[in-house]
């Protein structure tokens, strides 16, 4: 017997009779992800004026380059040599080339020649050649003598600009008085809206930003922009086929291995921070692609490194759409802050009316604390 009684198909091509069965639920495809300052945290202080400073210092450095166009293959005999920093250098030093097993001792400094003695306590002479690093083993001082001259170095001001990040908001009325799906608030939902692309905005500009090159404290037509992590890095900037890197255009293991190397080589830091694209990510998740092993049993493929491990640090691996598709970002974290300035952190301030609407501004200021760019490399110029 067939169904007689009235179906809801039968309401008319319209439905008008029925009610609305809409989600509450408003589902946003859009990226707002901030990796990098959720893994920074919140910073443990406040900039209190729109340049912040800090300070860093150094040691006296314990190594030179040789700048000597004349040495050839008799340089296994010479004795007197040029170097870059003569300063660095005193009467005493124990002194040895990279890779050389010859130990070498300086017997006079004059500017930046050096006057030594070869294959000091019985070691062999060995070729010299212009820019090869010279590294000062130690002083040998004699016994009751005076005091040698003082050095020291001098601590270094660095700092950056704040800038400001805003987002306005204007609501009519009517909008606020009506009744909305899955919005209780149309002001309070705008402001979470905006706050995420705020906070998307700031991620950005600490991975990729710069300032200005003219008035960079910002004027009526000049605005205030912050240095970010990636312009902020020049000395272990590595390139594929530069300086004796590896010319391998797609990232490999052993130049991911190798910039965390020179870092930890050249400064009192380990790297605990990587952060990549999607691309270079794949990159390092194909590390351990050669040695995976399975089971018949295993239902489940494993293709991904969130935690790379090696000599030189255990890094977290984070991934980012905001770093350069051709750029490895490597970081010692504990050396990078984003401080807001004092009272300026994300904040709504509502803004008076002239009309039929509510309207309101959110605002915050934030700089990039970027401590010793020596403790910090990236790699560019890769296959993406």
């Amino acid at each position: 017997m067939s169904f007689t009684g009235k179906a809801t198909y039968s309401s008319g091509a319209s439905l008008q009779d029925l009610a609305e069965d809409v989600s509450d639920i408003i589902s946003i495809v859009s990226p707002y992800e901030t990796p990098l300052l959720d893994h920074l945290g919140d910073a443990p202080r406040e900039a209190t004026s729109t340049y912040h400073e800090w300070l860093e210092d150094t040691l006296l450095p314990n190594k030179d380059v040789i700048d000597h166009d004349s040495l050839d293959d008799a340089s296994k005999d010479t004795t007197s040599i040029t170097v870059a920093n003569g300063e660095r250098f005193r009467v005493g030093d124990q002194v040895q080339a990279a890779g050389s097993k010859e130990l070498m001792f300086i017997t006079a400094v004059s500017s930046n020649t050096l006057t030594i003695q070869r294959g000091y306590g019985s070691t062999t002479p060995q070729e010299l050649a212009d820019t090869d690093t010279l590294h000062i083993l130690g002083n040998a001082a004699l016994e009751g003598d005076d005091a040698p001259a003082a050095r020291f170095t001098n601590r270094q001001r660095r700092g950056n600009w704040t800038q400001i990040f805003t987002s306005a908001l204007r609501v009519s009325g009517s909008d606020l008085a009506v009744r909305k799906l899955a919005v209780a608030d149309e002001l309070d939902y705008q402001k979470q809206e905006r706050l995420r692309e705020l906070l998307r905005d700031l991620e950005n500009t600490v991975l990729n930003g710069t300032s200005p090159a003219a008035n960079p404290e910002g004027s009526s037509s000049v605005r205030r922009t912050m240095k970010g992590i990636i312009p902020s890095i020049s000395t272990n900037a590595f390139v594929p086929g530069a300086s004796s890197f590896p010319s391998d255009a797609a990232l490999t293991e052993a130049q991911l291995n190798l910039a965390l190397r020179l870092v930890w080589e050249n400064a009192s830091s380990r790297i605990d921070t990587i952060v990549v694209n999607g691309a270079q990510k794949r990159r390092i998740n194909n590390f351990i692609t050669a040695s995976r092993g399975y089971t018949t049993q295993d239902e489940t493929y494993r293709d991904m490194v969130s935690i790379y491990e090696s000599d030189f640090g255990v890094c977290r691996v984070l991934l980012s759409r905001n770093v350069p598709t051709d750029t490895v970002v490597l970081l010692d974290s504990s050396r990078v802050d984003v401080l807001p300035l004092v009272g300026r952190s994300f904040h709504y301030k509502p803004l008076a009316s002239t009309g039929d609407y509510e309207a309101g501004e959110l605002i915050g200021e934030y700089s990039l604390e970027f401590r010793n760019e020596l403790a910090h490399g990236m790699i560019t110029g890769l296959n993406a």
